[in-house]
């Protein structure tokens, strides 16, 4: 991540991915929360009209994704990135002892399609801010090489008022520009990235679009 790695605002230091963020004693795990996404909607819009585009989904599987975007005629990919990246096998030793991820070894066995595979939109939800920091540049830069040219990808980013302790939640699409949320693993939040930072990070795509939520997080669509 180079220069955006040292100006990342820490939401708390020395933690892994995996660790685990106290989650409110009221809440059912099972629970799910509606919520309108604009960018959402503007992803809709991106592959609607056509048929039997590529969509990677870079979330926990979820068949309600599945559903509805097949039901549009589209063919649904599935990595859950954030899941994999919490696998001690990618952890080797670092210059000062510390254990580190092999970003490398990482991404030759994930998002390792052919370099004739492409897509035509992906879904990286809130990714970039629980993925350990190794691997969110190296990621950014391999869904480069798999979008095709003007394709799109939706993600979405918290903002500093989320706090540490924001849960973490599966994303399930029920409408055009309707979600549910349902409480996930307790990842704890691991950076808060500002719009200078989130525009350094897609420099290399053609553009990007914010949308602000009002419960603490950005929605991004980005166009290769």
């Amino acid at each position: 991540m180079g220069s955006v790695s040292q100006s990342l605002t820490r939401m708390l230091r020395g933690t892994s991915a995996a660790s685990a963020a106290p989650a409110p004693a009221a809440q059912k795990r099972e629970e799910r929360i509606s919520r309108r996404s604009s960018g959402l909607a503007e992803f809709t819009r991106a592959i609607a009209g056509e048929e039997g585009l590529r969509i990677l989904d870079l979330g926990p599987t979820s068949p309600a994704n599945i559903a509805h975007l097949t039901d549009l005629g589209h063919k649904v990919y599935n990595e859950d990135v954030l899941k994999e990246s919490l696998d001690p096998a990618w952890l080797v030793p670092s210059e000062d002892g510390a254990q580190v991820i092999d970003a490398n070894r990482f991404f030759s066995e994930n998002l390792a399609y052919p370099t004739t595979t492409q897509f035509d939109a992906i879904l990286c939800w809130d990714v970039c801010d629980y993925l350990n920091e190794g691997l969110v540049k190296p990621m950014v830069n391999r869904i480069h090489r798999l979008l095709k040219t003007k394709g799109v990808l939706l993600a979405y980013f918290h903002t500093r008022d989320a706090g540490p302790d924001a849960p973490y939640y599966r994303y399930h699409i029920v409408g055009a520009d309707s979600l549910e949320l349902q409480y996930g693993p307790r990842f704890r939040l691991q950076r808060v990235f500002n719009n200078r930072h989130i525009e350094n990070l897609f420099r290399d795509f053609a553009s990007l679009k914010f949308f602000l939520a009002r419960d603490n997080v950005r929605e991004i669509l980005v166009v290769r």
